[in-house]
């Protein structure tokens, strides 16, 4: 009977309340028996948790965020690992990528390897992360130190903003790797070598976390809820620009949840664009309260778009989560966003970047409440037909059981909602 055996999940930050989706998943892994462990690159820095963070079991452990800051932690680290036979490989790999990335960054991925595999527990058999840039390098190199396998889940910033030759070399590392969109995938794909396959797991919904209530009678004012970090890709700008640009006699409020570097700045340009009294900014919320907004909204917008970086959105749960609440959603033609919005059946696209377009669609919404209800339905049945979280968790299981040894049978605490 082979031994089950410990997975550790490497984040970037942890708790997040803008990973919902990386939270949720964990817990479900759990839930189905996977024995967990967390090493997380950064302390976290979200005054509140989301009720999911609250459940989850696995212990957590903090790498140095910066080497000077613990610098004999780091030291005791090499000492530890520097005459190991697998040592000299690691050295050689991290070395061939600081010639191509010579930055303090990949410095300092290469010491928080170190300290991940020299205070790794002896019950982890196998490495996984959650990002293909920083978390995986961590991870890539500390599986190089002590021998284990590693697998990597990849999301949207990480795939658009890292270097297609670490991709490749990190992709053919890798015992396997998933994604979440199938455009990201495709892009993967073209980088993996033949015959490993990247492979589409959509993150999908907790519908448990998500029932749905009664939706409100349509009134004036139109609540107009947004739900995204106030940064370059998630189009914040062109939306304030298309709510300055509906007609004076329309009555809506918008509201937006969410923290972020250009939330002052989004602030100042509504100052400017003369929407200070139809504005509400409610800074990062809980799940719960989160929640409870989508319940009371009108329409969802997400203005997505590229940023000059490459940055992108992958497939925004905030999405999913307004949809599993039977509000009508208005977003963009980015990235992975029209796998999920069917235009004019599940909801409305417009192109990104053009908030002549976003003001059309919102004008349209607004002074239609029928067309709302008929597309927050349609929405709400999309999620419940296709984006049902437990469809990814099945197929992660399957890859992770082999790296797991004998998986716990799923236990009554797992079959239901934690109380």
């Amino acid at each position: 009977m082979p031994v089950k055996r410990t997975i550790l999940i490497t984040l970037k930050g942890y708790p997040r309340l803008s990973e919902t989706f990386i939270a949720q998943e964990i817990r479900a892994l759990e839930q189905r028996g996977l024995a967990l462990r967390l090493a997380s690159l950064r302390r976290p820095t979200d005054k509140t948790v989301h009720p999911v963070h609250r459940e989850i079991q696995a212990p957590v452990s903090y790498l140095p965020e910066y080497l000077y800051r613990e610098p004999l932690r780091v030291l005791r680290a090499w000492w530890r690992l520097r005459r190991r036979p697998r040592y000299s490989e690691a050295w050689r790999a991290w070395l061939k990528d600081l010639r191509r990335d010579f930055t303090p960054n990949r410095g300092r991925r290469f010491g928080q390897a170190l300290v991940l595999a020299a205070e790794l527990p002896d019950d982890v058999g196998h490495l996984h992360a959650h990002f293909l840039h920083t978390p995986a390098s961590v991870t890539r190199y500390a599986a190089l130190l002590t021998g284990l396998t590693w697998s990597c889940s990849a999301h949207a910033k990480d795939i658009w903003t890292t270097p297609d030759w670490e991709k490749r070399e990190k992709l053919a590392d890798a015992k396997w790797a998933v994604t979440c969109t199938a455009v990201g995938r495709d892009h993967l794909q073209g980088l993996s070598p033949a015959g490993k396959p990247v492979t589409l797991i959509y993150h999908g919904l907790d519908l448990r976390r998500f029932a749905r209530s009664e939706r409100p009678a349509p009134a004036a004012p139109v609540i107009i809820l947004s739900v995204g970090r106030a940064v370059p890709k998630k189009g914040y700008g062109d939306l304030l620009q298309a709510l300055a640009a509906l007609p004076s006699d329309l009555g809506w409020r918008f509201v937006h949840v969410g923290g972020g570097p250009l939330l002052r700045e989004l602030k100042d340009l509504g100052e400017r664009l003369g929407l200070r009294d139809r504005i509400e900014w409610r800074g990062a919320q809980p799940q719960e309260q989160v929640l409870a907004l989508y319940r009371q909204a009108d329409l969802f917008v997400l203005a997505s778009r590229i940023a000059d970086d490459g940055d992108r959105d992958g497939l925004p749960n905030v999405l999913m989560e307004a949809q599993s609440q039977a509000v009508a959603v208005l977003a963009t033609r980015t990235s992975g966003i029209p796998e999920l919005i069917d235009d004019g059946a599940t909801g409305m696209l417009v192109e990104a970047g053009d908030s002549l377009a976003l003001a059309r669609g919102l004008e349209t919404l607004i002074r239609e409440p029928a067309l709302r209800q008929r597309l927050g339905e349609a929405g709400r049945c999309r999620i419940e037909a296709q984006f049902d979280m437990e469809r990814g968790i099945d197929l992660l299981m399957d890859r992770f059981r082999p790296q797991a040894g004998s998986a716990a049978e799923p236990t009554c605490e797992s079959r239901s909602m934690p109380r």
